[in-house]
C-alpha cells in the first residue's frame, strides 16, 4: 500500500514509522532534510527519483514530491472497539454501505480531529480502506481505529446489548441535533450517499437526529454531516465529563 503527500507521510512518520517499508522522494523535495533525518532514525531506505518517475509510480496522483510504501491497513477487531467505548469513552460511527472513498477519507480525518471516535464498516457493499481513502484522510488514519464486520446490523445489536445508545442521522423527522441532550455511551449511524440508513438498521435506532438547515429541501454531504455530528457529540461528551 502506498501513501502520498507531505501531511500524510509526515504524520505516518510521527505516529507509526514501524509500518513504513520505503520512502520515495522527488528530486528537489522541499522537506528533504527532515524526512532524511526521520528515515535515518528508523533505518528506512530513501530512494530519490525524478518527477517523471514519481508520476509514473503514482499513476498520475499528486504526490507533492513524496510517497511511502507501507503495510496493508490493519483493521481493529470489533470487540476491541467496544472495549474502547467502555474503557476510554470512545464513540462509534457506523457507516451503513458508504461507497465513496473521498467521503470515508474525509470522515476519518474529521474523527481524528475531534478524537475518541472509532469507525465500523461492513465488509460487503461498502468502501474499504484504500490508498484513495488514506490520501483524503491526510494522516487521520493513524488516530482512528477502523473495524470491518460481516454484518453491521448484528454489530449494532451487539453494541446495544452493552448499553451503547444508537443514534441515526436522518434528513427529516428526527430530533434537532442542536437541541437534544445526547445519551452516552453513544454510537452514530450514517447511511449511504444515495439511500441513507436502511430500514433494517432504522429499527435498531434509539433516536433519530436531524441537522437543522435553512433550506430544508437540501441536505449535507455525508462527510460534512459526519463532521457536524462529531463536533456536537464531542461538545456534549466534554460538557458531561466536567
Amino acid at each position: 500500500m502506498r501513501i502520498f503527500g507531505s501531511n500524510s507521510v509526515i504524520e505516518r512518520l510521527r505516529s507509526n514509522p514501524q509500518s513504513i517499508h520505503k520512502i520515495f522522494l522527488q528530486e528537489g523535495y522541499a522537506q528533504s532534510a527532515y524526512i532524511r533525518k526521520k528515515a535515518q532514525q528508523w533505518k528506512l531506505p530513501v530512494i530519490v527519483y525524478p518527477r517523471t518517475k514519481m508520476q509514473k509510480m503514482s499513476q498520475g496522483a499528486n504526490t507533492q514530491g513524496i510517497m511511502i510504501q507501507v503495510d496493508d491497513f490493519e483493521y481493529m477487531h470489533f470487540d476491541d472497539v467496544l472495549d474502547l467505548v467502555k474503557k476510554k469513552k470512545y464513540s462509534i460511527i457506523f457507516l451503513d454501505e458508504l461507497n465513496d472513498p473521498q467521503n470515508l477519507g474525509a470522515i476519518i480525518r474529521s474523527a481524528a480531529c475531534f478524537g475518541r471516535f472509532a469507525i465500523v464498516l461492513p465488509s460487503h457493499k461498502s468502501v474499504s480502506i484504500t490508498e484513495a481513502v488514506l490520501r483524503v484522510a491526510s494522516g487521520g488514519d493513524n488516530h482512528v481505529p477502523v473495524a470491518q464486520v460481516s454484518n453491521i446490523n448484528k454489530a449494532i445489536k451487539q453494541a446495544k446489548e452493552l448499553g451503547i445508545h444508537i443514534a441515526g442521522a436522518v434528513t427529516e423527522n428526527g430530533e434537532n441535533l442542536m437541541e437534544v441532550k445526547l445519551p452516552f455511551p453513544l454510537a452514530l449511524v450514517l447511511g449511504s450517499e444515495q439511500k441513507g440508513i436502511r430500514d433494517i438498521i432504522r429499527k435498531e435506532l434509539d433516536l433519530a437526529l436531524t441537522i437543522p438547515m435553512f433550506l430544508e429541501r437540501l441536505s449535507f454531504n455525508v462527510a460534512n454531516a459526519a463532521s457536524i455530528f462529531a463536533y456536537e457529540i464531542t461538545r456534549q461528551k466534554s460538557k458531561k465529563s466536567k
